[in-house]
């Protein structure tokens, strides 16, 4: 049997919740306009890429097309890309040479982000495909190697409905300003810096 102290807390709680209720539905009604839209993640947080793949599960669930460029990202694989690669439905490239502190070349790094982004172009241009991710798009162009105005101009010349997801710390102000979504990832605690390697379906 309720006491009055408990049904006074639901009575409380059914009120908060349906003021919510209300407060959700008219934001939903008040978002009509269908289109892609540009999602970027940044932050020194764990999570970026991850969070994007997460996208790209749901994406394929709707049976949308999708096509993954990994920019900067080493040739050894990942547990994503070991997985995803398994479906014809997407389209995955792993375009860089090694993280920027591994390949100490700028002049190699520029012309793997070169080679990268012209191939990302190839997939912005064609409205067959619905999402594109674009992951460690921000590390390369916090280091300049490749113009930030053409990659905005191909940003919001591809086709009206498809959706774009850009990853990597230290994002643009100039991206943002573009984007439509946009998380930063705090750290809070990572498991690295209290000396644990990285691991299989963790970090790898």
């Amino acid at each position: 049997m309720k006491t009055m102290e408990s049904s006074t807390l639901d009575a409380r709680h059914r009120q908060r919740m349906q003021r919510k209720k209300e407060v959700v539905d008219a934001g939903i009604a008040r978002a009509t306009e269908e289109r892609g839209v540009i999602v970027v993640h940044t932050g020194n947080g764990k999570g970026k890429s991850s969070a994007a793949f997460g996208m790209v599960a749901r994406a394929l669930g709707h049976d949308l097309k999708v096509a993954v460029i990994q920019f900067s990202k080493a040739s050894n694989s990942t547990g994503e890309e070991l997985f995803f690669r398994k479906l014809p439905e997407l389209a995955y490239h792993v375009m860089g040479e090694g993280f920027t502190w591994e390949t100490q070349d700028r002049e190699r790094d520029q012309r793997a982000a070169t080679a990268a982004w012209e191939k990302a172009c190839e997939y912005l241009a064609d409205s067959a495909y619905d999402l594109i991710v674009l992951d460690e798009l921000n590390i390369v162009l916090k280091h300049q190697y490749l113009p930030i105005e053409s990659v905005i101009e191909t940003l919001q010349q591809r086709p009206a409905m498809q959706h774009v997801i850009i990853t990597g710390r230290a994002a643009r102000a100039d991206l943002i300003d573009i984007a439509d979504t946009v998380t930063d990832m705090r750290e809070v605690k990572h498991a690295y810096k209290a000396g644990v390697r990285a691991q299989k379906g963790i970090e790898l």
